[in-house]
């Protein structure tokens, strides 16, 4: 059986064999991905060589950690796949990050800082993670490390680990995705819709950079966020004294996303069906505008964000208890079961995260490199890509799958809990 799936794995892997050129690479980039695919609890290299004996743990070792190879083609080969497999206008590109703990504070961009996974700061590596999706199947394209300041304001330690000089400036996780939709788009992979959560979606200028890039989108956002009524007109208020007044100011003032929402209709709707039946919670929809237009002095409240974009607010009413916000540019005329559906399309990014550090030992590298982390995390995705071609093939009633893989919903989501 496993001869099936290796046999399986090398012919799949031609195109990313035929972008790396090199013979000697283009055998260890299999033997590496075989290793994490394969048995074992532990994916970094010297357990990995341990269990291959075709390949030498120096020449593993040299592969992902300090050869001199180019990584952009093995990643364009990466997104022409995904594309490939679930590319299209019903696909969502969803934004997210995730969290390797690690111990002391040599590896690259390890720094105390909020994990989501664990829901508390950590000692950790921060990746935002790129996944495209659509059918429930994840396959994740980028995964880039997020330097907290602590490292970009120390020039040794960004030597020591080897930093691309143009990667050093500080960047916020916001940047960092943006510029890793750009590069998605470049590369012609196709998508309806970006995705997002509050760790993202609280930022204006994460969502007018995906407004000014054209792209459809759907985030989460804090319940605090002010918004106006989509019906807001700008006036100019009369002075009782002193001069006359140069700038417009709204007619009314912003109040809380949760404010907006308290006094609507609340209705359950089911966004789709899960492993134990549809899945549904309550939701609320209105049309706003986001208060995050250029500051500017109202009355004696100081200064206020003026109305932006006009956009959809939606609220839920999870069966917890819990209460969620988000914001989406989708069209006037868009349904709500369409709304939940795009803003509960999150999930599968988790499910991804899930695999690739339960199965495919995303955080098991050991190494202190930017480079060496980010060959490590390339070649999990594009393991998890393989697994997801023998799902796919599967799911068309073609060869019997060949290798397991944990691609059921997490059993957290199979409730209205996300």
């Amino acid at each position: 059986m496993e001869a099936d799936w290796r046999s399986e794995l090398e012919a799949w892997l031609s195109p990313f064999a035929a972008a790396l050129r090199n013979k000697t690479r283009r055998r260890m980039c299999p033997a590496y991905i075989a290793g994490l695919i394969g048995p074992g609890d532990r994916k970094s290299v010297q357990p990995m060589a341990a269990r291959d004996d075709e390949v030498s743990y120096d020449r593993l070792h040299h592969f992902v950690g300090s050869g001199i190879w180019d990584e952009a083609p093995l990643e364009a080969a990466l997104l022409a796949e995904a594309d490939r497999q679930v590319g299209g206008d019903n696909a969502w590109l969803i934004i997210d990050d995730t969290a390797l703990p690690k111990k002391g504070n040599a590896s690259v961009g390890v720094a105390p800082q909020y994990a989501s996974a664990l829901g508390k700061n950590a000692n950790c590596q921060t990746l935002v993670s790129v996944t495209l999706a659509s059918r429930e199947v994840p396959v994740m394209v980028g995964l880039r490390l997020f330097l907290p300041e602590s490292w970009t304001s120390d020039a040794a330690r960004l030597d020591r680990a080897g930093v691309p000089e143009e990667l050093r400036p500080y960047r916020t996780k916001h940047e960092i995705a943006l510029a890793e939709i750009d590069r998605v788009r470049a590369a012609g992979v196709r998508f309806g819709c970006v995705l997002a959560d509050a760790g993202y979606g609280l930022s204006a200028t994460f969502r007018q950079g995906l407004s000014g890039r054209g792209l459809a989108w759907a985030v989460g956002i804090p319940f605090k966020q002010k918004v106006y009524p989509a019906d807001v007109s700008m006036v100019f208020p009369v002075a009782t004294r002193g001069r006359p007044r140069k700038n417009a100011i709204p007619d009314i003032t912003s109040i809380s996303a949760q404010a907006m929402l308290e006094t609507l209709p609340w209705r359950k709707v089911s966004w789709r069906r899960g492993t134990k039946g549809k899945l549904s919670a309550r939701f609320a929809a209105v049309r706003v505008r986001v208060a995050d237009g250029p500051p500017q002095r109202i009355h004696d409240m100081g200064a206020q964000h003026l109305p932006g974009e006009e956009v959809w607010l939606v609220g839920e009413h999870r069966s917890t208890g819990e209460r969620k916000y988000d914001l989406s540019n989708l069209p006037t005329d868009t349904p709500i079961k369409q709304l939940a559906g795009a803003i509960k399309a999150r999930w599968v990014c988790e499910q991804a995260h899930q695999q690739l550090k339960e199965e495919l030992g995303l955080d098991h590298f050991e190494g202190r490199s930017w480079k060496g982390l980010h060959r490590h995390a390339l070649m999990s995705m594009i393991a998890l890509a393989f697994l997801q071609s023998l799902r796919l093939k599967q799911g068309k009633g073609g060869k019997k799958n060949l290798r397991p893989s944990t691609e059921t919903e997490p059993a957290s989501n199979q409730t209205s809990h996300h």
